[in-house]
């Protein structure tokens, strides 16, 4: 097997389908030919810098073609890519960097290079990249016990705890091709685009390469521009969270969508009466999937969406859906039980602490810390979600990265951060803080403060003091 697939995915995606769209975003329209021309060079410019197979890159930028030619460029180099929220503050980049052990990072620019800047600028048509190294020793290779590692990304995991969820390039490639058991899509699909492609890029964006569908991106989430993108394109797919099917179901325009074939709602539970809105609106059914990026997408419900909108749906070819007991073994149909996936892509392994996923697997089966049940046909429902990671507006929060930055401000001794839900944003982060004696402590300070050291999506909105929090009795925070 090709020791680089992932890249090959794109060059074979140029060689079949080179005049058709690949990319449409704020600058127009780029074929498959144009992005991976873009894309080689790109990769020749790191490779000039040092960027080979033992490296990882963090990469910061927005959606659109940039990201998905920084993406490719970098497994192209036989290195590992971590993409980075392009909203990421100074300081959270940094930790990123170090939390991962990243030797460089790649962040997009637009316009001129400043001359003062000490980054070196690796340009492209219309825009590029600013390219610098870490302070991480570049002979320390990266992720030693995955073999050709080309994605990580932190995640909450079972224990509340953020770990790397480390990919290597095989493992890539048969995720996206069980997952497109289900999607079905090809080189006539137009996919509308409105996640953050940061936190949404292997089942998603490498998988439409693959397969020769367009990804028409769009430049904000409010309603009349999903659905004019959507119109404008011919779009056939919607990929989003509840939140933007929320806001266009509730749309007041009267345009409809006829091109549209399937809308899937994914990144957080979505409610029965959303689904109803969208269907009165728009006459089509919202499709849930469960995805996660330990395993990738093994579930979806395009079966039963118009009657049970509130199942994740079934499972994909070769993957086996478990409800297993207090003991890990199977529950039988109707019963509600520990959420255990098996198939194919399973994670190669997990960068902090470093542990290959078999070590990680009981019976098999992924643990995926949700509660479930499945009827006797095998439509699965989540019955209840880990509470400890916070969803604001389709992109996950771990409280604890929040708490560790209102414990550095003066005077506050412990925060414990938890969600409170909203009807439009899914939830909002509220924080109790406990302070030191005869600590004059100012609200709006605190919260200021939080908005200078974090994105806006991880800022608490509210914040109250209380007298203490409850523990456990092994001495961690009770949750």
């Amino acid at each position: 097997m090709n020791d680089l697939p992932v890249y090959e995915v794109l060059r074979q995606a140029a060689i079949n389908w080179p005049q058709r769209p690949a990319v449409i975003d704020e600058y127009g329209t780029m074929t498959f030919d144009m992005l991976w021309n873009e894309t080689e060079l790109l990769k020749a410019q790191l490779q000039q810098q040092g960027v080979t197979t033992g490296h990882a890159v963090g990469m910061k930028a927005h959606n659109g073609r940039y990201f998905i030619i920084g993406l490719f460029a970098v497994a192209g180099c036989g290195a590992a890519v971590m993409p980075l929220y392009h909203l990421l503050k100074k300081e959270e980049t940094a930790q990123c960097i170090a939390d991962a052990g990243l030797h460089f990072l790649l962040e997009e620019y637009i316009g001129i290079t400043n001359e003062n800047d000490q980054r070196e600028p690796l340009a492209l048509s219309g825009g590029g990249f600013y390219f610098s190294p870490t302070t991480i020793n570049a002979d320390y290779p990266f992720a030693p016990l995955v073999d050709h590692p080309v994605f990580v990304r932190f995640t909450s995991g079972t224990t509340g705890t953020s770990k790397g969820v480390v990919l290597s390039q095989k493992t890539v490639i048969d995720r996206i091709e069980a997952a497109n058991r289900g999607l079905e899509l090809g080189p006539e699909d137009v996919v509308v685009w409105v996640l953050p492609m940061a936190y949404h890029f292997v089942v998603s964006i490498v998988l439409y390469v693959r397969f020769g569908a367009a990804i028409a991106v769009v430049s904000d989430f409010l309603a009349r521009n999903i659905i004019r993108m959507t119109n404008d394109h011919n779009g056939t797919m919607i990929y989003a969270s509840p939140l933007q099917i929320r806001l266009m179901a509730h749309d007041k325009s009267e345009e409809q969508l006829p091109s549209l074939k399937k809308i899937i709602s994914t990144s957080a539970g979505i409610g029965v009466d959303v689904c109803n809105d969208f269907r009165a609106r728009f006459g089509k059914d919202v499709s849930q999937a469960y995805g996660i990026i330990e395993i990738g997408l093994p579930m979806m419900n395009l079966r039963k969406s118009a009657e049970h909108p509130d199942a994740v749906g079934y499972a994909l070819p070769g993957y086996d859906i478990g409800i297993l007991d207090d003991n890990y073994q199977p529950l039988p149909p109707g019963h509600t039980g520990y959420l255990g996936i098996r198939g194919p892509g399973m994670f190669d392994a997990y960068l902090k602490p470093a542990k290959r996923s078999a070590a990680v697997l009981v019976n098999g089966y992924f643990l995926t810390a949700d509660y479930a049940s499945k009827t006797e046909d095998g439509l699965v429902k989540i019955e209840g979600r880990a509470k400890s990671v916070i969803n604001v507006s389709g992109i996950k929060v771990f409280p604890e990265e929040v708490e560790a930055v209102i414990e550095t401000y003066p005077g506050i001794l412990q925060a414990k951060v938890s969600s409170v839900p909203h009807p439009l944003m899914g939830q909002l982060i509220e924080a109790e803080i406990v302070v030191e004696k005869n600590a004059d402590i100012n609200i709006e300070k605190v919260m200021t403060y939080c908005r200078q050291k974090l994105s806006n999506f991880k800022a608490p909105q509210r914040m109250r003091v209380v007298e203490s929090l409850e523990m456990t009795s092994t001495g961690k925070l009770k949750r």
